[in-house]
């Protein structure tokens, strides 16, 4: 019967079993110090024992040798009774008793890189082998089990752990097995929801009857929108591959008006093209190959919008642009990264925020909008014009430069807000009408932007983000001096369009697509 009443003893036992090995000697340490018995497997048996410290192998603890090349390990019921064991439960306690079971005290346990392994690798096979299975049943059964049971997921807990056995005497608080608890069925959701959208990915079915978002906390930020909002930042990759080289802490508004950015710069031609934005709006783009002239082009088009915005370089910053970003007040300065000496003359203003994103890209992932408990899904609007995805439907057909001016105006429209007209003249935005209820509202403002800051000596082109309903806004841009137009097709009102740019010998040209941005 000396067996039997083993349950009934003092004696503590922890189960390691981690992927990450990292830092676990001041973990090993405060568990021998306290007496509690450590029992591993695999990678982590030989790495305690590396170590030098004692430790029953997961095999010689339940009796049952591993098998099925390591997939099951775990996967014993010595091992989920004596996690899932309830201390107050007479039942329970003769379960154990009559199996001669013992108590696992502490699950100390992070999963196989499933997330890592993505990132390395398009082998299925590889990927399928990183799912892990006796880590998260484990890490459910301790956290379910919260009340007796401590379960640590993360390397990053250790110190937390340690200091809670210094101070509780080789145990811990309910308040930090329960905290614990919350955060371990938050790896295991995490987890599962990558797995999940892997699986999602594979197969093509983007809209699942049940739709997962997983992500990581990359910041709490100071507040949202406005002050009385509190807001944080999360990436579904972990990471948002912008490199903060300088500047004040980026707010919430910071982060919409740099997305809104690159989203925008990041469609340019390779190494060539600036955009500035206000508000989320871009006031002002151009591909002009010369960097210093791409950027004074950008400016100038709406020279006082500029004003505290964000300026998105689609090439490196060199010292001479550097020296004319300087002259005015902006909040975020982008570049896909800095000449040393650029980087000084920035440097110069201490609050500025100056990010590399040379690393960022577009990538397939869905943008969601939510209100209340509805969320709306779509995937990025990225893709890249060509003359293909357009039709010439006027008499007068355009020239090579009016049609690449007005697929830059176009690129540009889509990102504008809705209502959106965006006039451009040499690969340069001159006017830029957004937000309004009415098209022809946007068409004045748009040509009254340009007649306040410029004088255009070339051609003007202009764009639409969705047809002309009436004349009465394409009209308004022949009047102001505007030759060819560019519009999605599919009003019932086209054949009055074409009629009246053939009156007007203007160019119009239909987008196959349409591209709102409410």
């Amino acid at each position: 019967m000396g067996d039997k009443k083993n349950i009934m003893k003092k004696e503590r036992s922890a189960i390691i079993s981690v992927s990450d090995k990292s830092n676990l000697k001041p973990v090993l340490d405060i568990l021998k110090k306290n007496n509690i018995k450590i029992i591993s497997s695999g990678g982590t048996f030989k790495k305690i024992q590396k170590l030098k410290y004692k430790c029953i192998e997961v095999s010689n603890f339940t009796g049952f040798n591993e098998i099925l090349q390591g997939r099951v390990k775990t996967l014993h019921p010595k091992i989920h009774a004596g996690i899932l064991f309830k201390r107050n439960s007479k039942s329970h306690l003769k379960d154990l008793k009559k199996n001669n079971y013992e108590k696992i005290d502490f699950v100390i346990t992070n999963f196989y890189p499933f997330q890592e392994t993505l990132k390395k690798t398009n082998n299925h096979k590889k990927i399928i082998e990183n799912i892990d299975v006796g880590g998260p049943a484990m890490v459910r059964a301790a956290a379910k089990n919260y009340n007796d049971v401590t379960v640590i997921t993360s390397p990053e807990q250790y110190s937390e752990f340690v200091s809670e056995l210094k101070t509780n005497r080789g145990t811990t608080s309910l308040k930090f097995r329960k905290k614990m608890s919350q955060i371990a069925f938050t790896e295991t959701a995490y987890y599962d929801s990558v797995i999940s959208n892997y699986f999602s990915s594979i197969t093509n079915t983007a809209f699942t009857k049940k739709k997962i978002i997983q992500a990581s906390l990359i910041e709490k930020l100071r507040y949202g929108e406005n002050p009385h909002q509190s807001a944080s930042i999360y990436s579904q990759s972990g990471r948002l591959k912008l490199n903060v080289i300088h500047g004040k802490k980026l707010s919430f508004n910071n982060y919409n008006d740099i997305f809104a950015a690159l989203t925008i710069s990041k469609t340019f031609p390779k190494n060539t093209g600036t955009v500035i934005i206000k508000h989320t709006n871009p006031c002002g783009a151009s591909i002009l190959k010369g960097k210093l002239d791409s950027y004074l082009s950008a400016l100038a088009c709406d020279p006082l919008s500029a004003f505290g915005g964000i300026v998105s370089c689609n090439f490196k910053i060199n010292k001479k642009l550097a020296l004319e970003l300087n002259k005015i007040f902006l909040e975020v300065i982008i570049g896909n990264g800095f000449e040393k000496d650029a980087l000084k003359i920035l440097k110069l203003k201490k609050n500025i925020r100056i990010i590399d994103a040379s690393s960022f890209s577009l990538n397939e992932v869905f943008k969601f909008h939510s209100v209340n408990d509805s969320i709306l899904f779509q995937d990025e609007d990225k893709k890249i014009f060509s003359k293909k995805d357009f039709r010439i439907v006027s008499k007068r057909k355009p020239n090579n430069l009016q049609f690449e001016n007005l697929i830059f105006a176009f690129n540009i429209c889509r990102y504008v807000k809705s209502n959106a007209i965006v006039l451009a003249s040499n690969k340069t935005t001159v006017g830029i009408g957004s937000g309004q209820p009415s098209r022809l509202d946007s068409c004045k403002i748009a040509i009254d932007k340009m007649n306040k800051f410029l004088n255009p000596t070339n051609e003007i082109v202009a764009a639409s983000d969705a047809f002309f309903p009436f004349v009465d806004g394409i009209e308004k841009l022949v009047q102001s001096g505007i030759s060819a137009i560019i519009q999605p097709e599919g009003s019932i009102r086209d054949k009055e369009i074409i009629k009246f740019s053939n009156s007007t010998d203007t160019v119009l040209v239909f987008s196959k697509t349409r591209h709102f941005k409410h």
